[in-house]
């Protein structure tokens, strides 16, 4: 898709980001009368749709920094991203926009793109129509999956005709905003998803039974993406329906058997896995595509087709290395995090840069000396950006990985009793990290539910799973306690304000419900 889903979007519909009300509207209008006339017509709609996945980078680094593994760096001096900060710090508050308010316009945008397509799948039959409205329903489930994971209990238009309640194949027009409730129907409470996840998990049955095990364009959505995906879905939903858990490893295990996917070797296949070379590789299920092509400034950076991942985790400026661009230094891991890597896993060194011994750098805020090496870009031969500098680079982000998948199977037996199975697949990722099976679980390390949630946390650092991982197994304040206690009141820094309960979820924006007329219809999540 690097080289098809990217352009062809901007000359065709009116998809601003610029509107003022909740979700993404569209202007009334008869677009649709002279469009759906041709397969090409719903390939460019599904060009669309895939379209702002790309701007979904601000979604992924939020929830990097949410995690009490990663803290907010920036510019020592002047503190840029304040918003950011506050995320890291737990101090944010529903008036707190960019990251907040963006993560939620960006993926009701998405989801409005996918209902544009969906609510005209009718009009035309052609060979290969349910292939495209397969990836629709992916996309649609993807974006309201990133949405109630941060939101939790998210306002959807809802159908219930049906025997089963489905988000509705409608885009949201002027006006509709007023009507929407939240997925439960219920005003305020705690946030909880579980409706929401329901509704998303229908999307991706449909997803599954249309889409094909390969696709012919790269970056496509897959029946094992589809699958895996939903199997995580159904992860999430097990914190509130433990028989979930059983869909789930059935699910996992259909991927697994797939043969279309497999680990990246321990060594130099694995060691190059966050290289441009390894993109779209078997241990990829589905990657957001990116490109160096010039499509964003600093007027308009979720216009960019390429991403600033790169420029957020490398260390700050002027730091001079022969091996790295200098960046931002925005994602900075905690000792903590480094020293829970046992001596001899090559993840440690693949995941975070360590440069305490180099006194020549500048030192971003709140620096830990370490940077997020996942993503990185070398100075010498990076051949990956254009235009705005630090907006355009061409690293694609995994968004699902064989890595992920094995780990969330294993997660699955282990809670459905099947533990010699949840044993092999953890082992699998173990054994791939140190390159033999040195490291194999044994019942001394635990139980093997907190094993798998701590290979979880290594295999996946600072790809943003790590805080929903805390946040759906009931862990969440344990580790910003152990983080206040070990590492901030050591190192003289501000603790993280976690309160349970409440930064679950991000708050509904505020000005999302104003304008929404939602105060009172919607409520607002718990503690905010």
């Amino acid at each position: 898709m690097k080289n098809s889903i990217k352009f062809l979007v901007a000359s065709l519909f009116v998809f601003t980001l610029g509107c003022d009300d909740f979700i993404e509207v569209e202007p009334k209008g008869e677009i649709a009368e002279i469009y759906f006339n041709s397969s090409e017509d719903y390939e460019k709609v599904l060009i669309g749709a895939y379209d702002l996945l790309q701007a979904t980078f601000w979604g992924t680094q939020t929830a990097v920094i949410a995690s009490p593994d990663i803290i907010a760096g920036g510019d020592a001096l002047n503190k840029d991203q304040p918003t950011l900060q506050d995320v890291d710090k737990m101090v944010h508050t529903a008036s707190t926009y960019v990251q907040i308010r963006d993560i939620w316009q960006l993926a009701y945008a998405g989801i409005n793109r996918a209902n544009y397509l969906l609510e005209f799948q009718n009009k035309l039959d052609f060979d290969g129509k349910d292939n495209i409205i397969g990836q629709a329903y992916f996309l649609r489930a993807y974006y309201a999956f990133e949405l109630a994971k941060f939101y939790g209990d998210i306002p959807l238009l809802i159908d219930s005709s049906g025997d089963v309640n489905r988000i509705m194949n409608k885009r949201v027009q002027a006006g509709d905003q007023y009507n929407v409730l939240r997925a439960s129907g219920k005003k305020g409470g705690s946030g909880t998803p579980e409706a929401a996840y329901a509704l998303i998990a229908e999307d991706l049955k449909d997803a599954i039974a249309m889409l094909p095990k390969t696709q012919s364009r790269t970056g496509a959505a897959t029946k094992g993406a589809a699958q895996a995906l939903l199997g995580k879905v159904y992860l999430y939903h097990a914190t509130y329906d433990n028989l979930k858990y059983a869909d789930a490893a059935d699910l996992f295990e259909d991927v697994i058997g797939d043969g279309n996917y497999r680990l990246l070797e321990y060594g130099n296949e694995f060691n190059g896995i966050w290289t441009l070379d390894k993109e779209n590789s078997p241990e990829s299920l589905f990657e957001i595509q990116y490109t160096s092509v010039e499509g964003a400034g600093w007027g308009c950076i979720v216009c960019s087709e390429g991403t600033y991942m790169p420029k957020f985790n490398n260390p700050r400026s002027p730091y001079e290395n022969d091996t790295y661009i200098a960046g931002w230094g925005f994602s900075l891991p905690t000792p903590l995090l480094y020293n829970a890597f046992e001596v001899g896993d090559s993840r440690r060194d693949l995941t975070i840069l360590d440069v305490r011994t180099d006194t020549t750098r500048d030192k971003s805020r709140e620096d830990t000396g370490f940077f997020t090496k996942k993503y990185v870009v070398n100075a010498t031969n990076d051949g990956s950006r254009n235009g705005a500098d630090p907006l355009n680079f061409e690293n694609n982000y995994r968004a699902i990985r064989y890595a992920d998948v094995l780990l969330m199977a294993a997660e699955a037996h282990a809670n459905n009793n099947n533990l010699s199975k949840a044993e092999s697949y953890l082992n699998q990722v173990r054994e791939r990290a140190f390159g033999d099976n040195s490291q194999n679980y044994t019942s001394s390390e635990g139980t093997l539910d907190d094993a798998i949630f701590n290979e979880r946390r290594l295999e996946l650092a600072a790809e943003g799973h790590y805080f929903f991982d805390l946040v759906r197994t009931g862990r969440a304040k344990a580790a910003f306690d152990s983080y206040n206690s070990n590492y901030a009141s050591g190192e003289t820094r501000p603790a993280i304000q976690y309160t349970e309960n409440k930064n679950e979820f991000l708050p509904i924006p505020l000005v999302e419900l104003e304008l929404a007329n939602a105060i009172d219809r919607w409520g607002q999540n718990e503690g905010y």
